[in-house]
């Protein structure tokens, strides 16, 4: 037997959600994931490594905890951005949960205006934790990581860090869905 939900229960999902639409089927191609995936909304990151002038990162959104015990993070690095060969050479990452009040600093690590390298880094403020990886001071929280291991698959590398050194400051975050940033939390 099936049952049919009320129409009650559509107008209240309509009110909450909006409109439903169709589902549409596509192909198993790289256009149709990404399609996908721009309805799931993930933590901005911005991952940082090298020293001095050899400092650069990027914005990503695939930065993840891989286990607790023992603390291990696992970021997902495209194998021809300007990021990988640094954290390759210097062995260390920073995982920089951002805040709110980042999307300027989230733009610019992005690849937004430009700018490339050190130059990326304008206009915040930077320290270093255990690793010496560079860490943004005002972020929600900072995850140091030393390179545990790395494999590569097809256009990225999957990068294993052992957490070195944590800082969490608080206060609300970004996320990144459908193309635009929603702020989480207070």
């Amino acid at each position: 037997m099936t049952t049919q939900p009320s129409s009650l229960a559509f107008r209240s999902l309509e009110t909450v959600e909006g409109p439903a639409s169709l589902a549409v089927d596509r192909p198993a191609d790289a256009d149709s994931l990404k399609a996908a995936l721009r309805q799931l909304a993930g933590g901005v990151t911005i991952i940082t490594a090298g020293e001095g002038e050899a400092r650069t990162g990027a914005t990503v959104t695939s930065a993840s905890v891989l286990s607790v015990e023992p603390p291990r993070m696992l970021v997902s690095l495209n194998r021809t951005s300007s990021t990988w060969p640094v954290v390759e050479r210097y062995g260390h990452f920073c995982v920089n949960i951002i805040g709110a009040g980042h999307e300027v600093i989230a733009n610019q690590f992005a690849g937004r205006g430009g700018l490339k390298g050190p130059d990326r880094y304008r206009g915040a403020e930077w320290t270093l934790l255990a690793s010496g990886a560079p860490v943004l001071e005002d972020a929600a929280a900072a995850i140091d990581c030393q390179v545990e291991e790395t494999l590569e698959r097809h256009s990225h590398v999957i990068v294993i860090g052992k957490v070195v050194a944590i800082r969490t400051r608080g206060g609300a975050s970004l996320a990144y869905r459908d193309g635009r940033y929603i702020r989480i939390g207070d």
